[in-house]
């Protein structure tokens, strides 16, 4: 009875420790001169493809929920996973690893504005606390007022990177039950690669790779090695421990320990990258996981009816 929590937990936690090596592989591959672009392709075509058998056994020839869900599947893959990844890989070009995930992660304080416009859910007292604390942390990691290097472009792309996280969260809580998260998962990266590199065809995009010697955590290794970080244990291991741990706590809980990804992404860019965020700008992460984590505390508390679009409750337990 108190084993299924507890194995919960260690998947959601297992998830947001695979999904925060994301940012220091692709810095490996970005630093080699690789794309941005041409890593975000690898990640998602190759998980896309692991990904495939599973989500063709989830359906049980159910063709026509996927047919049925083709939009929602082609949105998610554009906004949730081309633009959210792309831009958040683009940031850390710039950035810390640690703080173009903590912008990527204002994305949720986004949902809360576009739900009380879009949809007149006006939020309650908590969630405005948790804003209000999340927007006063952006403030310190931002750090204004000059004891790190400020990158500009940098900010633009881990905001933009905001955006398509807010994107994920919508399309992913108002997706048919009927279809498999496994599914969505598979479909919206095969999506966002296929999109992505006819768009670095036609030379809109830039889309370029090196295949020779990478480094990696201070050390000259094939290129090899960040790939199948990337996507085996950034993607398939993340999505799929993800997937089973929300099913045993549920998308709200599941969604909630996902915050801990942030945590761990700092940890992981201090031990492999020799990378940390200054002392405000920890501060001012702080805030913004604290806050975020109050907008995730009130949605637990909420009861909403079950016909309403709910964002907080992705197909999956954390970003793509």
């Amino acid at each position: 009875m108190h084993s299924r929590p507890a194995a919960g937990a260690a998947l959601a936690l297992l998830s947001a420790v695979t999904f925060a090596t994301s940012g220091t592989f692709a810095r490996s591959l970005i630093d080699a001169g690789w794309s941005a672009e041409a890593a975000v392709i690898a990640r998602v075509g190759i998980a896309a493809l692991v990904l495939a058998i599973p989500a063709l056994l989830s359906l049980r020839g159910r063709w026509q929920v996927l047919r049925s869900n083709a939009t929602a599947i082609g949105l998610f893959g554009l906004l949730g996973v081309a633009l959210a990844q792309v831009c958040f890989f683009n940031a850390v070009r710039y950035l810390p690893v640690g703080v173009a995930l903590l912008l990527e992660y204002l994305g949720i304080i986004l949902v809360v504005g576009w739900m009380w416009l879009r949809h007149g859910q006006r939020p309650r007292r908590l969630t405005v606390a948790g804003s209000v604390a999340a927007l006063a942390g952006l403030t310190f990691v931002l750090d204004l007022a000059g004891t790190a290097d400020f990158h500009p472009v940098g900010v633009l792309w881990g905001l933009g990177a905001a955006f398509g996280l807010a994107g994920y969260f919508v399309l992913a809580g108002r997706v048919d039950h009927r279809l498999p998260s496994v599914a969505m998962a598979s479909g919206g990266m095969a999506v966002g690669a296929a999109v992505l590199l006819l768009i670095g065809l036609t030379g809109l995009l830039p889309l370029h790779a090196t295949f020779g010697e990478v480094t990696f955590a201070g050390q000259p290794t094939t290129w090899l090695l960040p790939i199948a970080g990337l996507s085996l244990v950034a993607a398939v291991i993340a999505y799929l421990a993800g997937i089973a741990g929300t099913r045993i706590l549920g998308p709200r809980l599941s969604s909630f320990v996902g915050l801990t990804e942030v945590l761990f992404a700092v940890l992981i860019a201090w031990l492999f990258l020799d990378e940390l965020p200054t002392g405000w700008q920890l501060f001012g992460g702080g805030l913004i996981v604290a806050g975020v984590a109050l907008v995730r505390l009130d949605e637990l508390r909420g009861t909403p009816s079950t016909s309403d679009p709910v964002p907080s409750e992705p197909a999956l337990a954390s970003r793509p």
